[in-house]
C-alpha cells in the first residue's frame, strides 16, 4: 500500500540566471521512504531581453521598486510558460513547486536576515490551473536558518544508504552559480548532515567569460578558455584570502557577494592577465575551495550535479584536488545532473503539500524543522491531503516505468 502519490512539477532558475529548469516527478511514500520517479526534464532559456534586465538588476547594480515589480511579473510569466511546456511534454501534474529566481540573499555577519525570489506564482497558477507552492526559503530564515542550501533535504535522504554502506562521509556537490555541498555521515556512533555554500562555482566564471569576450559569450562553454590558460597564483592567493572561505558553517552566499565588482577588486593592482589565465584561475578557485571543504569532513565520495558538471575544465580541476576515484556525478545514482535541482524543487513541493517539514536544522542552522512555502490555488479551491504521518528518512529513485 502506497500513500500520498502525486505528480509534481518543479521549477527554478539558479544563480547563473540563464533560464528555467523544469522537472516532472511522481512521488509517494513507502513507510519512511520517499520514492521519486523522474518523468522528465526541460530547460527553457530566458528571453534575451528578460535575462539582460534581470542581470542589470542584480548586485552590485542599483535597482528600484519599479524594476523589481516588472521583473517579478515578467519572470512569473516566463515560469508560467515553462510550466505549461513541461506539462505538455511530460503530462499533467497535481501541484507545481517553484523556487523562483533569487535576486538577493541578505546575509550580515554570517546571519541570514532575508531573501528575495522573483517570479510571481499567481501567474503560474493562473496559466496552468494547478496549485503552486512557492516562496520556499523564507520560513527557514525566520527560524534562524540560512534558507540554503535546501538541496540538503534531498541529499540527506538520497545518500543515506550509500553513507551507511560505506561507513564514510558522502558529499553531494552542486555546481551552479554558487557551489554548495551536503555532507552525509552515518556511522554506528552517530548520524550527521551538514550543508553550506562553499563559494562561487559558475558565478565569477560567467562574469569573466562575458567580460573577456565582449559579451559574445555568457559562459566559458566547454571550459575552452580555462583549458588553454594557466593559473595565476597571485590572483588565486588574493581570492582565497576572502574571509568567507574561512568562516564556519552553516553559511550561505550568492551573487550579492561574488559579482563583477568583487572581481574588479581582486584584479586591482595586479599585472595584466591573459583571458585564458583569468578563466583558469577562477576555475582553480572553485576546485580548491570545494576540495578544501571535502577534506575538512574526510569525504570519501563526491556526487556532483548542476551546470558545472558540463565544464570539463572544472571537472578536471576537481579531479586533481580530490582523492583519486572519489568524484562521481548524480547521473551515476539515477538523477540527471542538469535536472537535479528541479527534482529537488519537486521534492520540496511534495513535502510541503503533504504536510511534512522540508528542512534539516543541522544543515541550515535553523532552530528546528519547518514546513515550507506559501500556497496559491489553481483553478479549483485548495484541497490538501491529510498530513503524512511519520518522518521521511530515505529517498529512493525509481525507474520511470514504476510511475502510475
Amino acid at each position: 500500500m502506497t500513500s500520498h502519490r502525486f505528480r509534481v512539477l518543479g521549477l527554478l532558475s539558479g544563480t547563473s540566471a540563464d533560464g528555467i529548469d523544469i522537472a516532472v516527478a511522481e512521488l509517494h511514500a513507502e513507510a519512511q521512504t520517499v520514492v521519486l520517479t523522474p518523468l522528465g526534464t526541460l530547460d527553457v532559456p530566458y528571453p534575451a531581453k528578460l535575462r539582460t534586465a534581470l542581470l542589470d538588476a542584480l548586485p552590485p547594480q542599483p535597482s528600484s521598486a519599479e524594476a523589481l515589480t516588472v521583473l517579478d511579473t515578467r519572470i512569473g510569466q516566463a515560469f508560467a510558460e515553462a510550466a505549461t511546456r513541461g506539462i505538455a511534454e511530460h503530462g499533467p501534474v497535481d501541484v507545481i513547486a517553484s523556487l523562483g529566481q533569487t535576486v538577493f540573499h541578505w546575509v550580515e555577519d554570517g546571519v541570514a536576515l532575508g531573501t528575495l525570489q522573483l517570479g510571481q506564482p499567481a501567474w503560474i497558477a493562473e496559466r496552468a490551473g494547478v496549485p503552486v507552492v512557492a516562496d520556499l526559503r523564507i520560513r527557514d530564515i525566520t527560524a534562524g536558518g540560512q534558507g540554503a542550501p535546501l538541496a540538503s533535504t534531498l541529499d540527506a535522504l538520497w545518500l543515506r544508504d550509500l553513507a551507511e554502506q560505506t561507513g564514510r562521509p558522502i558529499a553531494a556537490l552542486n555546481l551552479g552559480g554558487i557551489a554548495n555541498i551536503t555532507v552525509v555521515t552515518i556511522t554506528a556512533a552517530a548520524e550527521d548532515v551538514l550543508a553550506y555554500d562553499t563559494g562561487p562555482a559558475n558565478a565569477l566564471l560567467d562574469v569573466a567569460a562575458a567580460r573577456v569576450t565582449g559579451g559574445a559569450r555568457q559562459a566559458d562553454v566547454d571550459g575552452h578558455l580555462a583549458l588553454t590558460g594557466s593559473v595565476r597564483t597571485d590572483l588565486l592567493d588574493r581570492l582565497l584570502a576572502d574571509p568567507y572561505f574561512a568562516a564556519a558553517p552553516p553559511k550561505s552566499t550568492g551573487k550579492e557577494h561574488f559579482h563583477s565588482a568583487y572581481l574588479d577588486a581582486a584584479l586591482n593592482g595586479l599585472p595584466s592577465l591573459r583571458p585564458e589565465d583569468l578563466l583558469a584561475t577562477l576555475t582553480e578557485l572553485t576546485a580548491v575551495t570545494i576540495a578544501t571543504e571535502c577534506r575538512r569532513h574526510d569525504v570519501a565520495t563526491v556526487v556532483a550535479s548542476g551546470g558545472g558538471v558540463a565544464n570539463p575544465a572544472l571537472i578536471a580541476a576537481l579531479a586533481r584536488h580530490l582523492p583519486a576515484g572519489s568524484l562521481r556525478t548524480s547521473n551515476d545514482l539515477g538523477l540527471p545532473s542538469a535536472g537535479k535541482e528541479a527534482y529537488l524543487t519537486a521534492l520540496l513541493g511534495w513535502l510541503s503539500w503533504c504536510g511534512v517539514p522540508a528542512t534539516l536544522p543541522s544543515a541550515t542552522g535553523a532552530r528546528g524543522p519547518r514546513l515550507l512555502g506559501a500556497l496559491t490555488p489553481g483553478v479549483r479551491p485548495l484541497s490538501l491531503p491529510a498530513p503524512l504521518r511519520g518522518a521521511m528518512t530515505r529517498l529512493r529513485v525509481a525507474e520511470t516505468g514504476a510511475a502510475r
